[in-house]
């Protein structure tokens, strides 16, 4: 039995709008405005890297920095403004994309193109942590926290059940210097008709060997932290200075084998690792999360991993992808990782 309580709600524009709870949710829905929209997204092949390019020209249009009182993802209220979630309480929420990167119905691709086209086939979807406008993963209370993966765990489950799709990604932008759109606490979850390059290369890396279990005993320079069951460092092969990998010492394919105490292991850890970001300069820290799991054929031997890729390279300096980075590939990083797993480690 599942430790939460689900409840679906479909929005006047067919999109679905799920909320994740501890108790039952049994408020009606507040009236909601009639919006239609017809996003159309396709995908171009790029013939020298050997990849999809996602095209959603829609995504122009997307909320901007909204003020608070107008910021789409908070709850909704009685004569207030109607946000994303029609109801004045929720715990987590997990919604459509408005302006979705891939869609389960996707229009064909236009046609006369040079290049090999397709069907931008998928699910774009918006989780939102918190009914809080403010916080963080790290300001969440541990059963909130708890909560939240098993959302994350409850997605990878619905979207891996969906026709077509071959790799899903939940993840997290967080802060302006990445380009965040939106403040209030939340991430997004693509349920990609692709195994994208970089899955691609590495779950070749897991079928050769172990890559991880081959790491974790030469990592005690790195650690930042831990629980019981999992590590946070800093890779030795880091590319941007502050990146941590939050790694479980088993080799899981995905959370969806995690037993319920490596589950609430897992949560806490997140939530510490943004903690000690935050804590490393009195602020809030810019971040890319990633959860690297197995695309599927892949469970066998992938091992399961969350990335952060922080842009900060000091207090006041942000690290810019340049010349070599964008156009060779090849990253050039200017702080040791073992230098940097120390100050995290300092930190708290």
């Amino acid at each position: 039995m599942s430790p939460f309580y689900r409840r679906i709600h479909r929005k006047p524009d067919g999109r679905e709008l799920i909320l994740y709870a501890l108790e039952p949710l049994e408020a009606p829905p507040l009236p909601e405005p009639e919006e239609a929209s017809a996003p159309a997204p396709h995908l171009r092949y790029h013939p020298l890297r050997g990849e999809w390019v996602v095209y959603a020209a829609h995504r122009q249009e997307r909320t901007f920095l909204p003020p608070k009182e107008h910021c789409p993802l908070c709850p909704s209220q009685p004569g207030g403004f109607p946000t994303e979630i029609p109801f004045p309480t929720f715990q987590v929420a997990v919604f459509e994309n408005r302006f979705p990167s891939l869609v389960p119905t996707p229009p064909p691709p236009p046609e006369g193109l040079p290049v090999p086209a397709g069907e931008a086939r998928g699910r774009s979807e918006v989780v939102v942590y918190t009914p809080a406008h403010v916080g963080s993963l790290a300001t969440l209370s541990e059963e909130e926290r708890l909560l939240l993966a098993w959302v994350w765990r409850d997605r990878y489950a619905a979207l891996y059940a969906q026709e077509g799709v071959r790799f899903v990604m939940p993840f997290e932008n967080r802060g302006e210097a990445v380009g965040v759109t939106l403040h209030h606490p939340h991430g997004q979850v693509y349920a990609y008709p692709f195994v994208p390059p970089l899955l691609e290369r590495e779950a070749r890396a897991f079928r050769e060997r172990p890559v991880l279990l081959e790491l974790l005993p030469h990592l005690e320079p790195y650690r930042v932290d831990g629980e019981e069951g999992f590590w946070a460092f800093v890779p030795p092969f880091a590319r941007y200075p502050f990146e941590v990998w939050v790694v479980p010492e088993e080799r899981h394919p995905g959370p969806w084998t995690f037993s319920e105490g490596e589950m609430a292991a897992f949560a806490r850890l997140l939530g510490r690792v943004v903690a000690r970001y935050d804590a490393l300069y009195g602020e809030p820290f810019p971040y890319v999360m990633a959860f690297h799991a197995a695309p599927l054929g892949e469970e066998r031997t992938f091992h399961f991993h969350v990335e952060f890729y922080p842009p900060r390279r000091t207090k006041e300096k942000l690290k810019f992808l340049a010349g070599t980075e964008l156009g060779a590939g090849t990253f050039v990083v200017d702080a040791l990782p073992e230098d940097t797993a120390r100050r995290l480690r300092e930190a708290l």
